[in-house]
């Protein structure tokens, strides 16, 4: 179900690696799912920090403990 040969995103190609549904991670987030969608297929997208602050600790209450610098150039 992840990962289908779309282009990704480091940070999409991890969410598909762990199995994290970008569903999952916006509504925990309370960020809009085209904001995760970008954020997972679009190489070049840097989320806003508040933005990304707010995608980390979902992802932080769900177990998984994230840095910006990992996936986007900052």
């Amino acid at each position: 179900m992840f990962g289908l040969g779309k282009p990704r995103s480091k940070f999409g190609k991890w969410m598909d690696n762990k199995g994290i549904a970008q569903k999952d991670v916006a509504e925990k987030a309370q960020v809009s799912e085209m904001t995760l969608t970008r954020m997972c297929n679009d190489k070049d997208h840097v989320p806003m920090i508040s933005t990304w602050v707010k995608v980390q600790r979902a992802l932080k209450s769900m177990g998984y403990d994230v840095d910006s610098d990992k996936f986007f150039d900052v």
